[in-house]
């Protein structure tokens, strides 16, 4: 394994993932799988594309050289090493392609964020492993919110309160995905807009982000709050530097959300 296996490396188009935290899609998949340090992810899918083998790279889909972003994706592979070496710094990926995404949409950006006052939200290029949520799926927060989360779950158990993830990071791409799915559904773009951020202005795509929810109750539903979870994270998730970003009456015409939590590191606190 690379030296530091708990790491997406991102880029535009591709992920970079530990291969160990894939799950196979078939035989071949199985054996690659075993032996690989890293699999190159289209973002916009899922589908792997080439796997990084002690030996070289192994191709996973006919004509992956031809991907949009493999270059920029090759790069980073290759600055892997180096960079576990020296430490993870985290930078941000550059906001391009969003308007024409959100034209896609139907969306006109610019009056969008007139509108609900958002900001757009770079990626990070590197994330952190921050364990796995209620599903099982591994769990990629901002190396600082992954710090941060560790310590919240910890300091809730001591109070005998359990605190599980159900969603972390999401790519500008996956929120894409959720507004597709939830078009051929039939919902309405205002209703969707009303209960998820347009692509590139959800604070998950940061990786401060995570929606938070209690073992037994369905997940992302205003019933989280009458639950004891809901209330140890009002009385204590501003000491480790985490505030629920949409209160009733907020001011971005998002729906009430109290499962959702955003880390904000202040001066001093890592």
């Amino acid at each position: 394994m690379r030296n530091q296996p708990g790491i997406l490396v991102n880029t535009p188009d591709v992920e970079l993932w530990p291969a160990y935290l894939l799950r196979a899609r078939g035989n071949r998949d199985a054996r690659t799988l075993a032996r690989a340090h890293r699999v190159l992810r289209r973002k916009r899918d899922g589908r792997y594309l080439v796997a990084e083998l002690p030996e070289g790279l192994m191709p996973l889909l006919p004509r992956w050289r031809r991907e949009p972003g493999i270059d920029a994706a090759l790069d980073a592979l290759d600055a892997v090493p180096a960079h576990a070496r020296s430490g993870l710094q985290v930078g941000t990926l550059p906001l391009h392609r969003l308007h024409e995404r959100m034209r896609t949409l139907g969306v006109d950006a610019d009056a969008y964020a007139r509108r609900t006052g958002l900001p757009l939200v770079a990626e990070p290029d590197r994330l952190a492993l921050a364990g796995f949520d209620r599903y099982r799926r591994p769990l990629w927060l901002h190396v600082d919110a992954a710090r941060a989360w560790a310590r919240l779950r910890a300091a809730a158990h001591r109070d005998g309160v359990v605190l599980e993830a159900i969603s972390g990071y999401r790519s500008h791409d996956y929120q894409l995905g959720i507004f597709e799915r939830k078009r051929a559904r039939g919902l309405a773009l205002d209703e969707i807009l009303a209960v998820n951020a347009a692509p590139g202005y959800s604070e998950h795509h940061s990786g401060l982000a995570l929606d938070i929810g209690a073992p037994g109750e369905p997940p992302a539903e205003e019933s989280f709050d009458a639950t004891a979870a809901f209330a140890w994270l009002t009385g204590h998730a501003g000491e480790h530097g985490f505030a629920m970003s949409y209160p009733r009456g907020n001011p971005h015409g998002i729906v009430y959300e109290p499962w959702h939590w955003r880390y904000r590191p202040a001066a001093g606190r890592a």
